[in-house]
């Protein structure tokens, strides 16, 4: 079996193993950890998406606030509808994401991330000084119905693996393919009569949605969110997700972003030192295992493939002997 189908395996049975923990857990603990890694996970793909086309997209951590701030206001003074108002959350960073790609992709490298990073901390910067979403407060009373509260970390692996999944199907497909021959060289895709510009914009809006999505489930999850959720280090930490499983493969994103969100869980509890170790358990990873977790996969997979069809020629040797 190729590495790569051993990678969609393994994608496809952590989040089938979220999934089934999500529907028969009891335990409110263990429910809140599988929301937050679910979660975790989109922040970690929506990113990636982007860096199909070799673009990083720090813009991602502002895409998310505006899709929480979005639904997070549908919900508490509209009284929106629960599903309208996540999949608005949704759609509006979308709507957004296009006119900023629009402009800002005519760069490329470091100066579209610089750019990102710049427009992150501006809109940030827009919820601290607009008091009628709460300001440096943040907001309060985005709730979801409350039939829905024992269900909702199952509605929010659901959604992470619905959205999870048509990513990777894109990647897949032919639109994918093209994302990956930008990222290789975006004038030899030009030279054909494709417009660049205009692919990398829609990838950059389909990401956008699942960032908005993400952001939408979070603040319900939450029910009070502030400015400070939504700073440049949610893409940081979506980065380090991505770094630490490996990017070769979306397995890679689902991957880390359960073993960093677990570890989170562990050094919260060495209180001031909790960052100094996090922060140094990824530059450990980094440097132990460069291509990530799904390296390791990789590497194990071709040492066990190895090994079996050596193992199967021996026989036939010494018949032949």
């Amino acid at each position: 079996m190729s590495s790569a189908r051993w990678m969609d395996i393994v994608g496809a049975t952590a989040l089938g193993v979220l999934l089934l923990l999500a529907a028969f857990s009891q335990e409110t603990y263990t429910l809140k950890v599988i929301l937050w890694i679910s979660l975790n996970i989109l922040a970690a793909v929506a990113l990636r998406f982007v860096m199909l086309t070799g673009e990083l997209n720090i813009a991602t951590a502002a895409f998310w606030g505006i899709g929480a701030y979005a639904a997070g206001i549908l919900t508490a003074w509209y009284e929106i509808p629960f599903t309208l108002a996540i999949l608005l959350g949704g759609l509006i960073p979308m709507v957004i994401s296009v006119a900023f790609g629009y402009v800002t992709l005519r760069t490329k490298g470091p100066y579209f991330m610089l750019i990102s990073f710049a427009f992150t901390e501006v809109v940030r910067l827009i919820y601290t000084q607009t008091e009628i979403i709460g300001g440096n407060s943040g907001m309060i009373g985005i709730y979801s119905p409350r039939w829905l509260d024992p269900y909702y970390s199952l509605l929010v692996v659901a959604c992470t693996i619905l959205l999870v999944g048509t990513m990777f199907w894109l990647e897949r497909s032919a639109f994918g393919r093209l994302l990956k021959a930008i990222q290789n060289n975006d004038a030899v895709v030009e030279s054909v009569g494709l417009d660049v510009q205009k692919i990398k914009i829609i990838c950059l809006a389909l990401a956008s949605f699942a960032a908005g999505v993400g952001g939408a489930l979070f603040a319900h999850a939450n029910r009070v969110i502030s400015p400070g959720d939504f700073s440049f280090l949610v893409a940081v930490y979506a980065l380090a997700y991505v770094k630490i499983g490996g990017e070769k493969h979306v397995a890679g994103a689902i991957i880390g972003a359960i073993a960093l969100t677990l570890l989170n869980q562990y050094v919260i509890s060495f209180g001031h030192y909790e960052h100094l170790l996090f922060g140094g358990a990824i530059v450990v990873a980094m440097l132990i295992l460069p291509n990530g977790l799904i390296g390791l996969i990789e590497r194990l997979t071709e040492f066990y493939g190895a090994r079996r069809s050596g193992g199967s020629s021996r026989p036939q040797e010494a018949i032949d002997g």
